[in-house]
């Protein structure tokens, strides 16, 4: 597992900052150092307490945003999917719908192997139906499928379990009926179905997104049915605790096994079903929602207790916050809880996330999947980013609306950057055969994040969150499952207006814009042209966005939304201060890239060139007052694409030719060492 990288900021001003904002955390924290004191240490108070002081720079690492904590949550969630990506088996069971299962389990956390028996309700959806399927692996064994008491004859190969009944149930008509089966579970990609050990001690785990239940019991894979509710129950050897879906009914004996029963009464997807034991610490945070709270229960290894408690603690204003932007936690009737587990990063179980670490961006990220990705799930693995490009931008939005917003920057600088540091590639996912490009973590986690807040600026903060607000809402989706269509037609509602050519140019489009600014003041007249080039101009051509400019004098400031619709438009802009300087993006709203802002006084430009006829039919002449030995000249269309360039050449009297252009707007672009300006010129 890779070191975070954590460095101290150089300036005092921004130390006393930091440590300020721990001692704060500190504050925060004391309540819970008084469960540690009396419950999970062995050492003496105030061997713990040194400790605890001197955990300054570890506590602002786990807070602050870190590329290396982010690529660990991508690795941890492509990891569980590598070797397990089987396109074919998304809508291969579709007859039936699901109601209810319950699962009862007997595992050992020593040994690589499970016995079991599932009981499945549902209902049929088409007529005829006289016989069932489950998906399982052949790795394990099917002792035999119980209906109404009776064994039913049933094959088990290509890793289907096929049973028949006597005779065809009723479309719509609930029924049961339970399978028996056991062996131990096959090693596919890095492993649904875990068998290990920490510090000493066994441990077992199930990871499943997207089609590892399968390996490991038998199920309807696929992302098109949720059972409404489940029961948990499992059966360990003494010394284990079990951690699993939902609230946890009861601990009871079974000779010297102990029996955890849990149960969900949620809908939930197959694959967020999962169930992990080992001689777990357990301990309880309490979040309030006004008058109602929920419980945060935390199953953690002994070894790790005691700094686990402090940081776990984090998940308190976090949920809070999703709260009041969101609306509350979707599943505030059951618990939220962390179980730790293997592995680095984590998997957003529902209600039980397993985490390989305790870091803010870690806790913050799998819990925005409970809004996103368990409360309503992708529909497809093409829409993946309905997951994590949500889940990623909720755990940015904590560095807006907490640390006193001093790390709110830094993301958004970092997720930019990653998105930009390659010429194309879409968030919408064009392969679903390779984990790799399911969970790419620049498309589908970073541009996925950026998309949203780019939007967030295209439409204003009331549309975009009154339109999240909808979507988590709309009846047709909430508990269930949605496609990137449905988050767009609460985009428009909410807004008022089709939203079709953003998403055109950036869920399914390619690349980046790039802006260069010239621009001039006349008193307190700013005048701008504004060209742009496309990364990727095969894919998108022209980006079609609002841009954020800011205007400076020594005391003055103002932000200006410009609607930039061609490159080479022009703006004359009146302020109330004489602009000294002027700033693209000053906020980080928009995925761009090399963008360059240039100053030309007036008189340099205009006293250099004229430019005639213009319009023009098959040619145009440019003459200029003296010759500038270091001018550039390019011709292109409003797209950027770049039509000739010109030489120039010291010559004082240039004729282009005309004859070969469609009819249209074009830019001449001017470059030289004094000034840099851009002219439109008109095809008749």
């Amino acid at each position: 597992m890779s070191c975070t990288r954590c460095s101290w900021p150089k300036n005092q001003k921004r130390i006393r900052e930091i440590i300020k904002e721990y001692f704060m955390y500190l504050f925060f924290q004391i309540a819970t150092f008084t469960f540690i004191k009396n419950t999970v240490m062995k050492n003496s108070y105030s061997t713990f307490l040194l400790f605890w002081i001197a955990s300054v720079p570890a506590v602002l690492a786990q807070q602050m945003p870190s590329d290396e904590h982010f690529k660990e949550i991508v690795r941890s969630e492509m990891k569980a999917n590598t070797g397990r990506i089987n396109p074919v088996l998304l809508n291969a069971i579709s007859d039936y719908d699901i109601s209810y299962h319950r699962c009862e389990w007997k595992v050992d956390p020593s040994q690589n192997y499970i016995a079991g028996n599932i009981t499945t309700y549902f209902k049929p959806l088409v007529l005829n139906f006289d016989s069932i399927k489950f998906d399982l692996s052949n790795s394990l064994t099917v002792d035999s499928v119980k209906y109404h008491l009776s064994s039913l004859t049933f094959t088990h190969s290509a890793n289907i379990i096929t049973a028949v009944f006597p005779s065809a149930i009723a479309m719509n008509t609930l029924d049961s009926v339970a399978v028996y089966y056991k062996g131990a579970p096959p090693s596919t990609g890095f492993g649904s179905f875990i068998q290990d050990t920490h510090n000493g001690a066994p441990v077992l785990w199930t990871l499943s997104e997207p089609y590892g239940s399968s390996d490991w019991w038998p199920c309807k894979n696929g992302l098109t049915d949720k059972a409404d509710s489940i029961d948990v129950i499992v059966t360990v050897p003494p010394g284990n605790k079990v951690a699993s879906n939902g609230s946890l009914v009861s601990v009871a004996q079974s000779g010297t096994d102990r029996v955890f029963h849990w149960k969900h009464r949620y809908p939930i997807a197959t694959y967020l079903i999962c169930f992990a034991a080992t001689n777990y610490a357990e301990y309880t945070h309490n979040v309030p929602f006004g008058t109602t709270n929920t419980l945060v229960q935390n199953f953690v290894y002994p070894e790790d207790s005691a700094m686990a408690v402090s940081q776990t603690a984090g998940i308190i204003p976090v949920m809070q916050l999703y709260d009041s932007l969101f609306g509350i936690y979707p599943f505030v009737n059951d618990k939220y809880g962390h179980a730790q587990f293997g592995w680095g990063g984590g998997m957003e179980h529902q209600t039980i996330t397993f985490l390989g670490g305790f870091y803010h961006e870690l806790i913050a990220h799998e819990l925005a999947h409970h809004w996103f990705g368990d409360k309503i799930t992708c529909a497809s693995w093409r829409d993946i980013w309905l997951n994590e490009g949500f889940a990623s931008y909720l755990a940015g939005l904590t560095y807006e609306h907490m640390f006193n917003g001093m790390y709110w920057m830094a993301f958004k600088s970092s997720r930019i950057g990653s998105v930009t540091s390659k010429p194309d590639g879409s968030v919408w996912c064009d392969d679903t055969t390779s984990v790799n490009r399911i969970f790419d973590g620049r498309l589908t986690y970073d541009k996925g994040a950026m998309i949203l807040h780019q939007l967030r600026w295209v439409i204003g903060d009331s549309a975009f969150y009154a339109a999240i607000k909808n979507y988590l809402t709309d009846p047709a989706l909430a508990y269930g499952f949605a496609h990137t269509s449905d988050l767009i037609s609460h985009f428009e509602s909410s807004y008022g207006k089709k939203l079709d050519w953003y998403f055109n140019d950036w869920f399914t489009g390619e690349g980046y814009p790039s802006y260069k600014i010239t621009w001039t003041k006349s008193g307190t007249v700013v005048n701008l042209t504004i060209d742009q080039t496309a990364s990727d101009p095969s894919s998108v051509s022209f980006f079609k966005l609002p841009l954020p400019l800011e205007f400076k004098d020594a005391t003055h400031d103002t932000i200006i939304r410009l609607d930039h619709v061609f490159t080479g438009q022009t703006f004359s802009i009146p302020l109330p201060f004489t602009v000294d300087s002027v700033k693209f993006d000053p906020e980080l709203w928009l995925i761009t890239k090399n963008n360059i802002v240039n100053s030309v006084k007036e008189n340099e430009i205009t006293q250099h060139i004229s430019i005639f006829p213009n319009p023009a039919h098959d040619k145009i002449q440019i003459a200029l007052t003296q010759s500038v030995a270091d001018l550039s000249l390019r011709l292109f269309d409003i797209t950027g694409r770049t039509i000739k360039i010109v030489p120039v050449n010291g010559m004082k009297n240039i004729l282009i030719d005309l004859k070969e252009l469609a009819k249209g707007d074009y830019v001449l672009e001017f470059n030289s060492k004094d000034f840099n300006t851009s002219k439109k010129i008109v095809v008749k």
